[in-house]
């Protein structure tokens, strides 16, 4: 089973973008409604976070306001996200956004063919991305956008002579990183990056994430509903229920001593490919929407079975329980900590079959 390799501690490495109390309003039918309340992350230079959670918690809208992308009808209501070298990126206009959107922080959306025009070839379009930044030497871009697609094993000349329609999923995705990063953007941000690729895709693109982030030394975001892409790939985690961060750490930590009852729910409703498969226990109840989060108390108190009256009348507050782990939660972290062999979920251990599988191939 592929694991997660344990870097410095977060103290150690310099933070590339701070989020700090970011808030951010959907307005329905005139109400306005918390996607994210009062969240504060650190991305890290040359690390990989993960941010996990149901459809719906958030996680979503908080990448996107890394962006200041926040698709109407939702606004930034408060807080701060600066980016090194760039300043508190909810300040900025539109037009210094367009700037600092692909030469800093590059995003890879879910489904990566959306982003790209079906009527130009790749090549053109890496040219046109160039032009909206200025870019003086265009054949220089087309040729480091070359280099970085055959870096994740594809043929460059090839891909950029294509339509998005020739090219795989996993192309596709691996080319949606290329487009994050072609020009030298420091911040890498990928929604669902493995979502409708198969076991094999998948893991391939998951090596290269993970090369190219380390060859580049980026902070990454990795933003998914799979708790096994994140064991697979992430240095820390950030769980997201109902707009809110309720634990947040190193991910072997969060994996194997789970301390806020969400997470160990979430680890335990994850499917595994060995040992029993009744093991999996769903979560009870449903994920509030916008208009049903609770706007007191603890977002998860409904479906918890550590829940106590507290619960219900002072929101917990994301603090330090031992360094570098946070948790939201009233409860005692030994009451919730299960026991050490937590098992890893499915997915990692899924690639890592894949991984075997590709490396006996490779070899016969």
């Amino acid at each position: 089973m592929t694991t997660t390799t344990q870097k410095a501690t977060p103290e150690a490495r310099e933070a590339e973008v701070r989020v700090r109390d970011l808030r951010v309003h959907y307005r329905i039918n005139g109400t306005e409604y918390p996607a994210v309340a009062n969240a504060s992350l650190d991305l890290r230079r040359g690390e990989i976070t993960g941010l996990v959670g149901e459809s719906g918690s958030g996680k979503s809208t908080l990448a996107l306001s890394l962006m200041n992308a926040v698709p109407e009808p939702g606004r930034i209501a408060g807080g701060a996200i600066h980016v090194d070298g760039i300043g508190d990126v909810t300040t900025l206009n539109a037009k210094a956004m367009r700037t600092v959107r692909g030469a800093a922080l590059g995003y890879v959306f879910q489904a990566s063919q959306n982003s790209m025009n079906p009527l130009k070839t790749i090549g053109k379009q890496i040219l046109d991305l160039g032009r909206s930044h200025d870019v003086k030497d265009l054949p220089g871009l087309l040729s480091r956008a070359k280099q970085l697609a055959e870096r994740m094993g594809l043929d460059g000349n090839r891909v950029l002579d294509s339509y998005q329609h020739e090219l795989s999923g996993g192309m596709r995705q691996r080319l949606g990183i290329v487009f994050a990063l072609v020009l030298n953007a420091k911040v890498l941000i990928l929604d669902e990056p493995t979502t409708a690729l198969d076991v094999l895709s998948q893991s391939a693109v998951l090596k290269i994430i993970r090369q190219v982030h380390d060859e580049n030394n980026l902070s990454t975001l990795i933003v998914t509903h799979d708790m096994g892409v994140v064991s697979e790939l992430a240095d820390n985690l950030a769980v997201m229920y109902g707009g809110r961060i309720v634990e947040h750490g190193p991910t072997l930590d969060l994996l194997r001593n789970p301390t806020h009852p969400y997470t160990k729910a979430l680890i335990g409703a994850t499917a595994r490919i060995v040992g029993d498969p009744a093991a999996a226990r769903a979560l009870p109840g449903r994920p509030p929407d916008l208009t049903t989060i609770p706007q007191t108390g603890c977002v998860f108190r409904e479906r918890c079975v550590f829940a106590m009256d507290v619960c219900a009348e002072q929101d917990p507050l994301l603090a330090d329980f031992r360094p570098g782990h946070r948790r939201a939660c009233h409860a005692a972290p030994d009451a919730v900590t299960p026991a050490p062999a937590t098992p890893v979920p499915a997915v990692a251990t899924a690639a890592a079959g894949a991984d075997a599988a590709t490396e006996k191939g490779d070899a016969s």
